[in-house]
């Protein structure tokens, strides 16, 4: 952890060190937001030799304000990229805005991972919808390449995700075509909702001996979410990844199932209503699935209910990829009741709806379906929708 404190010893005598903002100092303190996490990550890699390439719209700063990989002096010009200063012995850190042209970038970059296996290679879309400006590029090669042509390849592509009422082009990085595409072990698809989690996601992705394309459906709103931090022991020597993360009380006669930030929100449900039977579970690696974690906790509990909720469009996000692999999941573990149902909004041909205050009636209504008796009788074989 001598990266950690080596983000103390900026160079002094600088105008702007007195005026640090609150996102570089917060990296020296604990506990760990989202982009510490992540820098923290990268830190280790670079000090452990392994060279990491992020580039894509606004990753300096982070377009969420939440990186600030490179400062500036104003009065010289001069550009202090602090990652670039570990120690003499480190790799080097390239991070790059590139331009608004989605499909030429990203395959530059699934181009320079080929070349450079060695190198921990990101690209990042302003917001996950952007995505479809590379859908070709996606389609023909990053998905497929591997099966076509034995050609694997380590790049990583964070996609900010999550309906937040930001409307239909900010909202969602099309899960469903992600996982609609994974076969074959071509592809990971990840939507961690911890710091720890993304830091070990990102390690993992150089330390594992098989290269594929890593696909992170990343946060907005976790960023600042204070209830989604991470202790630096949670990173530590003898830590890893969990693609499944479990919170429940003794006796559980529900099970939530989830991903990314709606499990805060039940979370939060949860401990207001006392609700202790409901046991929240948190997807994090949705391709590959994790089978024998959740046949553990299927078998953990085999009276309980289960059902998916999700923020998207039923016909839309993860449901219509989990819902027979689930209940086969169910079945086997010897559930009582292996079908699963599904909470999420009705269908819908946008991912998002365009009016906030909708967006927060609609996003209180699922979370209250959530908790809504669906132990009591499941529907035979239909979606739970919000509305």
């Amino acid at each position: 952890m001598g990266c950690w404190r080596r983000w103390r010893s900026f160079p002094t005598g600088w105008p702007w060190t007195a005026r640090w903002s609150a996102v570089i100092r917060r990296r020296a303190e604990e506990p760990l937001d989202w982009a510490t996490g992540e820098a923290l990550a990268f830190a280790t890699l670079l000090a452990e030799g392994t060279p990491v390439r992020l580039t894509g719209q606004d990753v300096v700063r982070g377009a969420f304000s939440h990186r600030h990989f490179a400062l500036t002096d104003t009065v010289t010009g001069r550009r202090h990229v602090s990652l670039n200063h570990l120690g003499v012995e480190q790799a080097r850190f390239d991070v790059v805005n590139s331009p608004l042209s989605e499909y030429a970038v990203l395959g530059f970059e699934y181009g320079y991972s080929l070349e450079r296996p060695d190198a921990l290679v990101i690209w990042e879309a302003q917001f996950g919808d952007f995505a479809n400006g590379a859908q070709i590029m996606i389609d023909q090669f990053i998905v497929s390449a591997e099966d076509k042509w034995r050609q694997p390849s380590g790049l990583v592509i964070l996609l900010p995700h999550g309906l937040e009422g930001q409307g239909p082009e900010h909202s969602s990085a099309r899960p469903e075509r992600f996982l609609q595409m994974a076969a074959r072990d071509n592809i990971r698809v990840a939507h961690p909702s911890t710091p720890a989690n993304y830091f070990h996601l990102l390690r993992r992705q150089m330390l594992r001996r098989d290269r594929k394309p890593l696909v992170v459906l990343s946060p907005k709103t976790l960023l600042r979410l204070p209830a989604a931090v991470s202790t630096l022991a949670d990173c530590a020597p003898g830590t890893a990844f969990h693609p499944v993360i479990a919170t429940a009380g003794a006796r559980v006669e529900r099970i939530l199932l989830c991903s990314g930030k709606l499990a805060y929100e039940l979370e939060r449900e949860r401990a207001e209503r006392g609700a202790d039977g409901v046991a929240v579970v948190r997807l994090e690696m949705l391709y590959p699935l994790p089978d024998a974690v959740l046949s553990a906790l299927f078998r953990r509990w085999p009276g309980a209910s289960c059902a998916w909720v999700q923020e998207e469009p039923c016909n839309l996000g993860a449901w219509t990829y989990l819902d027979r692999r689930l209940e086969a999941l169910r079945a086997a573990a010897g559930c009582v009741e292996p079908r699963v149902a599904c909470v999420a909004r009705d269908e819908a041909a946008s991912p998002a709806g365009s009016f906030h205050g909708d967006h927060e009636a609609d996003q209180r209504r699922l979370v209250e379906q959530a908790f809504a008796g669906i132990a009591a009788s499941l529907p035979p074989r239909e979606t739970i929708a919000a509305d």
